[in-house]
């Protein structure tokens, strides 16, 4: 990982070198094109391997294992009264019993999706009060409650969405600490176990886990679930030597006192777990990104499913980017956390990007305008950008264990969603909220990808054109290549197929066995069952 990481950043540096040479000035117009994009990916490629080669490392140290091992203390009566469910037994940190609410977020999803998930909460080890927010306001959804023995919120209004949503519920859940998951997460039992320790450190405000999928059945929900990958494995790791890594709004713990300190969750955006994050490391708060699987969700499966989710957290982002710009700011963040934040607000436009480099060939097909100079050999050309493509599709291979051509594709046909995204922030238009597999109808994914149809059709025109030309000069352009892998890529969204259901199956067994009872601890619920996490920490 570390070779690989290295070479990439030297491909990323010789790339953005080759590209800002006078020498290999084309065409003004291509290339202002190309180094508007190109410098986009270059210096967002840059700060994800500055970060995964500063930043990585185990966060559980000593005193996170200490505390571990003491959170349940064996001769505690209520743990011998309770002796067969560790449901019940109440949870420890520097020998002081602490509060634990579990909160599920809830609007409009599948009955059987919220059943699974409020099922795994009040399963999960240690004592806890499993709270059900439903702003759907659904009777059925009450009634789940009263069957499953969890607690029901109802609120009157919809202000704030889902921060809105945690914030009425935290008025009546008083626990020290809470874990808020979304209706689709279903955590394991030991979730509880493996983030608690950490607020030892009594300046730690959210403990985040990764969001790992458990549906990945076809074309558009791979591409989303792996299209994270390298951030939950590696970036957000990394994010904790700067003290920046930040919530994600599902699978993380807070310390109910420093959501307290800023005035609760931030509701003026459908971002309110990044706004949230930002300010309280402006308080002086602390974070921590756990890289263990602790709940599995539902990845988006849809076209509508995947726009939607994106438009959401691209709008967030760039609201964070245009209204409160983490470079000039007034709130009291370090150096290292006002850059990493400046690369999350700027995240999306990595996804424009793409939408810029698609029209690059159709202007030398057309109009004979190239991005680099005629005195460019092939062999350079393609030494500089096999430097930095060739080198990040190599790392994304051994960071999924296999390259993922779904995660190339989609990510090179949603262009047309981040500038809606960006344009959404520009005019001030709201973005209403949706979530991943509410129960609805569907509309026809056509509604929702009009712009790469219509993309389409111009590149494929454009691909005909090129390689006429190219016959009638016998000889075979770069131009015409390079278009025609574009209209293969958008090809391959239009003919992505629609699930006529959605399974939401999930394979716990597959992605982690229960994270066990801490290690050395004396009462357990399977004796003689090893955690799997104890034998290998990472």
């Amino acid at each position: 990982m570390l070779l690989l990481t290295v070479l990439s950043t030297l491909g990323v540096l010789y790339y953005g070198w080759f590209l800002w040479r006078p020498e290999n000035r084309g065409d003004m117009l291509p290339w202002l094109l190309v180094i508007t994009a190109e410098s986009i990916l270059v210096l967002h490629g840059l700060a994800a391997m500055w970060t995964i080669l500063v930043g990585y490392r185990d966060r559980r140290d000593w005193t996170y294992y200490a505390t571990r091992a003491a959170l349940y203390d064996s001769d505690d009566p209520e743990i011998r009264a309770h002796l067969g469910d560790a449901r019940q037994w109440p949870l420890r940190i520097r020998g002081r019993v602490v509060d634990v609410d579990i909160l599920i977020t809830v609007y409009g999803e599948p009955l059987d999706v919220i059943r699974r998930t409020a099922e795994a909460a009040v399963a999960v080890r240690g004592r806890h009060w499993t709270w059900i927010l439903d702003d759907g306001r659904s009777d059925e959804v009450q009634a789940l409650a009263r069957e499953l023995g969890c607690r029901y919120v109802r609120r009157l209004s919809g202000g704030g969405a889902k921060a809105g949503n945690l914030n009425h519920a935290l008025s009546v859940a008083k626990g020290e600490f809470f874990l808020i998951l979304d209706a689709d997460f279903v955590p394991l039992p030991g979730i509880l176990e493996q983030t608690l320790p950490f607020f030892d450190d009594a300046t730690v405000a959210f403990v985040q886990t990764p969001q790992t999928y458990g549906n990945l059945h076809n074309f558009i929900a791979r591409g989303a679930g792996y299209m994270q990958s390298m951030f939950y494995r590696f970036v957000q790791p990394g994010r904790n030597a700067f003290n920046a890594a930040f919530c994600v709004g599902t699978n993380v713990v807070f310390r109910r006192a420093a959501v307290d300190d800023i005035g609760g969750i931030y509701t003026d955006s459908k971002s309110e777990d990044v706004w949230t994050s930002m300010i309280l490391h402006g308080r002086g708060w602390r974070s921590v990104f756990l890289p263990e699987t602790l709940a599995i969700g539902d990845a988006p499966d849809t076209i509508e499913g995947y726009s939607k989710q994106q438009l959401r957290w691209a709008t967030g982002g760039f609201e964070i980017l245009l209204t409160s710009n983490p470079l000039l700011t007034r709130r009291r963040l370090s150096v290292d956390q006002r850059l990493m934040y400046f690369v999350t607000a700027t995240h999306y436009l990595t996804g424009i990007a793409p939408g810029l480099l698609l029209f690059v060939p159709a202007l030398e097909i057309f109009f004979d305008l190239r991005p680099v100079s005629l005195g460019i050999g092939i062999g350079q050309w393609f030494l500089a950008y096999a430097g930095f493509y060739v080198l990040q599709v190599l790392l994304a291979f051994f960071t999924l264990g296999s390259f993922r051509w779904e995660v190339l594709t989609l990510a090179s046909a949603s262009f047309p969603i981040y500038f809606k995204a960006l344009g959404n922030v520009l005019i001030g238009r709201d973005q209403a909220w949706s979530v991943t597999g509410a129960a609805k109808q569907a509309a026809s994914p056509f509604n929702f990808i009009i712009p790469q149809v219509l993309t389409f059709v111009l590149l494929a025109a454009t691909t005909a054109v090129g390689v006429w030309r190219d016959i009638l000069n016998s000889t075979m352009a770069i131009a015409t290549v390079w278009c025609g892998l574009n209209t293969f890529a958008l090809g391959e969204i239009l003919a992505a197929p629609e699930p006529r259901t959605t399974p939401h199956t999930l394979v716990l067994a597959q992605v982690h066995s229960e994270a066990e009872l801490p290690a050395g601890q004396r009462v357990r619920t399977r004796p003689g069952t090893a955690s799997r996490s104890e034998e290998s920490p990472s």
